[in-house]
């Protein structure tokens, strides 16, 4: 009776872990920082906040706004924040987008007159963020005053998160 009941104790043990262990070694945790918050009066704005480094060190916020103005179809911007007095972004040339399938893709800058700070940057990626789908990076090319660009890699992880708010928030 005590070798069945042993035999049964592992058993049920090991259908355990093959139905954890899994899920928790194979997939690693996924964690999504989406914020939702009233813009204006009327207007709800969902965003995706990540803070990423270009190849010189220096920290970039990341930001993808979903926007939902009345009367209109959502608007998909990209807020680029760089490190104060390192970068100054050149306003009004675009931000370059460009996939691991050397697809290009252009956003207009809506900063364009007048930005609330040398090193940030706001594009309109309403047209594109539907397109990056199945991509496993992207790359800014931020353009600065300097006539030089810097680059921010995007991983796939921000990328499934963009989708995500581009297609399951409404």
């Amino acid at each position: 009776m005590e070798k069945l009941l042993a035999r049964f104790i592992l058993l049920c043990g090991l259908i355990l872990l093959f139905f954890c262990i899994p899920v928790n070694v194979i997939c690693p945790p996924a964690i999504a920082l989406l914020r939702q918050y009233q813009a204006a009066p009327g207007v709800m704005r969902y965003q995706s906040q990540h803070s990423l480094q270009d190849a010189t060190g220096y920290a970039w916020q990341v930001v993808l706004f979903k926007q939902f103005p009345p009367d209109r179809s959502p608007q998909f911007i990209l807020r680029l924040v760089g490190f104060p007095g390192i970068v100054e972004i050149a306003h009004p040339r675009s931000l370059e987008i460009a996939t691991n399938t050397s697809r290009l893709f252009i956003a207009t800058d809506l900063f364009a007159t007048v930005s609330p700070a040398p090193n940030v940057g706001q594009y309109n990626v309403t047209d594109v963020i539907t397109q990056l789908a199945k991509n496993k990076f992207l790359k800014l090319t931020i353009p600065l005053v300097s006539n030089q660009n810097i680059t921010l890699k995007i991983p796939l992880s921000i990328i499934v998160e963009w989708q995500w708010l581009a297609t399951e928030i409404q």
